[in-house]
């Protein structure tokens, strides 16, 4: 009796822990699609990106690789068959799979293998970087076919989708830069109307009106799309917002508008039309 009721207590623990084990593997809304890592190798280093679609979708003719926000390396890897990567939170990490449609496959790209503690901002002006990131979407046009790129970064993210659309106008056609960094801090200077207007493609700048974030002020990014004669789509509203003013869950991070702002970004990509603003 003694046994069989311990093996029926070892039984229900394994359902528990199962159960929670499930729970955790679904608790990312993004798992339910296709996911997979994809790695180019580059002398001495690498650079993997997190390619999401359809499950089941075989042909697609747009890409998106997204650009996170700081630190920038999200230490990308499969393990035990698992995919595994921080910056989980990143509005364009969580909120990936709103950007996904018929045709078109998000394609996250994390730091290269040898920036995976510090990724300063300027290692993403070098033509290294930019040799880097061409790397990375070779090898997801290797297995996609050819592919209509758009770079869309945010945060710390948008000074390497910038300086990756200077570096590969042939490569991408247009670039989005959300929530921007456009004062220096310790990890860089930020972005300044210089290098925007060595960007030979279409930018368009998507911004929160009420960032709190010191570093992504909505008054420069206005007049740094005044300067550049570049377009931008400001967003108004948020609801859930919890943590620091530069973290993802703040009006830096679209908190609650995250689904009407990929829907109007997704809108431009198709049409080359800026949308309206973006409200609650």
């Amino acid at each position: 009796m003694l046994r069989a009721l311990q093996w029926l207590a070892a039984f229900a623990a394994a359902l528990i822990i199962s159960a929670q084990t499930a729970h955790a593997q679904v608790k990312d809304p993004n798992a339910l699609l296709a996911n997979e890592v994809i790695v180019a190798q580059l002398p001495g280093r690498s650079i993997s990106v997190l390619v999401t679609h359809q499950p089941g979708a075989t042909k697609f003719t747009h890409a998106i690789a997204l650009f996170p926000g700081s630190p920038g390396h999200m230490n990308l890897r499969e393990e035990g068959g698992k995919i595994q990567y921080g910056l989980g939170g990143n509005f364009l990490v969580r909120a990936r799979r709103h950007f996904i449609e018929d045709g078109i496959l998000t394609v996250v790209v994390d730091a290269p293998s040898d920036q995976q503690n510090d990724f300063f901002q300027a290692v993403r002006e070098t033509p290294r970087y930019g040799e880097d990131v061409k790397a990375a979407l070779d090898a997801v046009a290797k297995k996609f076919g050819a592919l209509d790129w758009t770079f869309i970064g945010t945060s710390e993210g948008s000074v390497s989708a910038a300086h990756a659309a200077r570096m590969l106008p042939s490569e991408a056609k247009r670039v989005a830069l959300t929530a921007s960094v456009v004062s220096p801090s310790r990890r860089g200077r930020g972005l300044e109307v210089a290098d925007i207007g060595q960007i030979k493609i279409p930018v368009l700048w998507v911004h929160n009106r009420d960032d709190p974030c010191k570093f992504t002020q909505y008054s420069r990014i206005k007049s740094y799309a005044e300067e550049t004669k570049t377009p931008l789509l400001t967003v108004i509203g948020a609801s859930g917002e919890r943590g620091e003013p530069c973290e993802a869950f703040s009006q830096h991070g679209f908190v609650g508008m995250e689904i009407k702002t990929i829907k109007a970004m997704l809108s431009w990509i198709r049409t080359g039309q800026v949308p309206p603003d973006v409200t609650e």
